[in-house]
């Protein structure tokens, strides 16, 4: 069991040490035992190299995990491990500065990333991921970072008013986006400076400033930056509506605007996806349909009209693949899977952030749109297939869990770890970034796909928890994750089908604090009030 004196370390503020050590054997640990949590973390510590020196070493790591994350059980053992491992990968990149705290995106320094080796091109994905701990000063430090401190946000495509919205839609707190509103307003107008063309109505993006060099596409007007831009136009909307600021309605028809021209001028209604439009006075749609084409749907931007374009993500003609789904159409001559040339491509190979992106929006579509193209199966298979792409086979014969850069989508090989331990003079180039840069890489999510979109944990402005659960009839008998800080309450939700695993009934369950507030006898949808 922690000490009370590690677990003040690592808990939230509003805790002192003797109530998080007594909190941490009482109401949260009721049907997943630290002892679980225990045995990952001591398994993933025994298989690592600790190469880089962090701010929360393995010898801590299970203090900070039982402190802060939402513990998970399921009977799908690879994905509850993946879950685990995901979290105590994430705890190596949060690094303490003389600024605060940041969270990298990659564990050594690289000759490219800004100042504290920190890089905005993942920032979206560690809100997303973060947003759920339970001491959320890590982000918030790391919101200054960026606006305040130092921090090169517009360096890669970054929607960072949005990702501080989705963080407040978890904590309920609204400090730090009230206090950094203005910095969020002059970050967009930089932006429009920068990248929006009027003539046009959009904003345009070279390929390697989405984090996604070498595609098949390139650059020009794209749906990632746009809808990044349209997210982020909506959430300081949102945040000056509060404010009772008069920028608020200027910010939400720049929004729909943004959006709608995104519409009308990225679809491509005869491929039925959305495409990039190079920046040519003449150009045209461009003919392959890529992966970041689901982008819309991360932002709930695209109408169920163009749900047709889902039709494409489970066919090995276009994205599927064993270790998929792919960045570029497989039927497209310009797809290819290469070991020559630039490490990092875009133009087949599989990419975790790619997946997130996809991932995210899946869940989006499948909470708020009926259609006939896509469904719950899919989304909990395409999890499955993530989930096995989170392991690596050592030199030794031994296989572990890993998370790289990018993968061959057909054999599972870390492209780029496979290319770069030999890249110069047949070792590791440190203009390249060392040994093993992409050990632990934190250019992804996986606990929020979980926890948001498989358990589903949706989260609202008001007061109000709602659960949704994506897994599908009869793939599991059970599953429970617990100790989910949301808007100040303890959250748990349990799934019993014959109600002998945690005897608290059958179905599905949601306590508060403690006390059962909803339930249903399958896995539909459950709304309660926190009050």
């Amino acid at each position: 069991m922690i000490s009370a004196a590690m677990c003040l370390k690592y808990a939230s503020g509003n805790l002192d040490a003797k109530s998080e050590h007594q909190r941490q054997n009482t109401t949260d640990s009721r049907f997943i035992p630290l002892s679980v949590l225990n045995a990952y973390v001591e398994k993933f510590n025994a298989g690592d190299e600790e190469l880089v020196a962090t701010h929360i070493p393995n010898s801590e790591a299970f203090a900070f995990l039982a402190a802060n994350i939402p513990r998970f059980e399921c009977p799908d053992q690879q994905m509850e491990e993946t879950y685990y491992f995901r979290w105590w990968t994430f705890r190596k990149h949060i690094r303490q500065t003389p600024d605060g705290f940041i969270i990298t995106e990659f564990l050594p320094d690289v000759p490219w990333a800004g100042k504290y080796n920190a890089i905005s091109c993942p920032g979206m994905h560690h809100f997303s991921e973060g947003r759920w701990l339970r001491n959320q000063q890590y982000l918030n430090d790391y919101a200054y970072y960026w606006l305040r401190k130092g921090g090169s946000a517009r360096s890669y495509s970054f929607p960072i008013a949005h990702a501080l919205y989705s963080q407040y839609l978890v904590s309920g707190d609204d400090t730090v986006i009230n206090d950094l509103l203005p910095d969020l307003i002059a970050n967009f107008e930089a932006w429009e400076k920068e990248r929006y063309d009027a003539s046009r109505g959009l904003f345009w993006q070279i390929d390697d400033r989405d984090g996604m060099e070498v595609s098949i596409c390139g650059s020009g007007y794209r749906a990632t930056i746009n809808s990044y831009m349209a997210a982020e136009a909506k959430a300081i909307a949102r945040m000056a509506q509060w404010a009772k600021r008069p920028e608020a309605q200027m910010f939400a028809d720049k929004s729909a605007q943004i959006q709608a021209n995104m519409l009308k001028m990225l679809w491509d209604d005869d491929a039925v996806f959305f495409k990039v439009l190079p920046r040519d006075e003449n150009a045209r749609l461009c003919d392959a349909r890529e992966l970041h084409g689901y982008t819309p749907w991360c932002f709930n931007l695209a109408g169920v009209e163009y749900a047709r374009a889902w039709k494409f993500l489970m066919n090995p003609a276009h994205f599927y693949a064993p270790y998929g789904p792919t960045t570029a159409e497989q039927c497209h001559p310009g797809f290819k899977i290469s070991y020559e040339g630039h490490e990092c491509q875009w133009n087949g190979p599989s990419w975790p952030f790619a997946t997130s992106v996809t991932l995210t929006g899946l869940a989006n579509l499948l909470n708020t749109q009926k259609q006939i193209f896509i469904s719950k199966n899919d989304y909990f298979k395409l999890l499955q297939i993530y989930t096995q792409c989170h392991q690596i086979t050592k030199d030794n014969g031994a296989v572990v869990p890993w998370i790289d850069e990018n993968l061959n989508p057909f054999t599972g090989d870390w492209i780029s770890r496979t290319r770069l331990k030999t890249w110069k003079n047949g070792t590791w180039s440190a203009d390249k970034g060392g040994v093993e840069r992409g050990k632990d890489y934190n250019h992804s999510t996986y606990c929020d796909l979980i926890i948001s979109g498989l358990i589903g944990i949706r989260p609202q402005e008001d007061d109000v928890l709602i659960v949704n659960p994506l897994l599908p009839d009869g793939a599991w008998d059970y599953f429970c994750l617990e100790n989910l800080q949301y808007h100040g309450k303890n959250i748990t939700v349990l799934y019993d089908k014959t109600g002998t695993k945690y005897h608290k009934g059958k179905g599905l369950t949601v306590f508060v604090d403690g006390h059962p507030k909803a339930s249903s006898r399958n896995l539909s949808m459950v709304k309660c009030s926190l009050e």
